[in-house]
């Protein structure tokens, strides 16, 4: 397996470790008139981020690598940045939006390099994240078109 995808697979394991924070920090400090539709959301996303960061984790091992597993690794190679706690509701919801964009760039690069190595279960597995990230970034971008009218 190629070095290159281990690490595009590392920047993931990354970059939902620091989501999985991200949101929680969201789940816990939003406040306002969404304060029920995005704390439920908030949760939803970090309980699906512990399980992508998880299956890309378990894909590195698979494939001979070595997971990125500290805090330190993960703020460092991360495509995202963790929330700075100031942030309000329609702030929280308009980086993840942003957020997303640079994950699906990540994973179209983790696919093309799977495609690359004739890894068809990798490229299969971060297509399924793709869609999933897209399907909730088209939510998330007309939550924000309802509350900025």
């Amino acid at each position: 397996m190629s070095k290159e995808l281990i690490q595009e697979l590392n920047k993931q394991v990354s970059t939902w470790s620091v989501m999985y924070a991200k949101l929680h920090n969201y789940h816990w400090y939003v406040k306002g008139s969404h304060f029920f539709t995005l704390h439920a959301k908030f949760e939803e996303l970090y309980d699906e981020a512990t399980v992508h960061m998880d299956e890309i984790a378990e894909r590195v091992l698979t494939l001979g690598g070595k997971p990125t597993a500290t805090l330190s690794e993960h703020l460092e190679s991360s495509v995202v940045s963790e929330a700075n706690g100031t942030e309000k509701a329609n702030d929280m919801v308009q980086a993840l939006v942003d957020d997303f964009d640079k994950i699906m760039k990540s994973l179209k690069k983790g696919m093309d390099l799977a495609s690359k190595d004739s890894d068809d279960m990798t490229e299969d597995m971060l297509n399924a994240v793709y869609q999933s990230i897209e399907k909730h970034q088209w939510m998330l971008n007309a939550f924000l078109g309802e509350t900025n009218e």
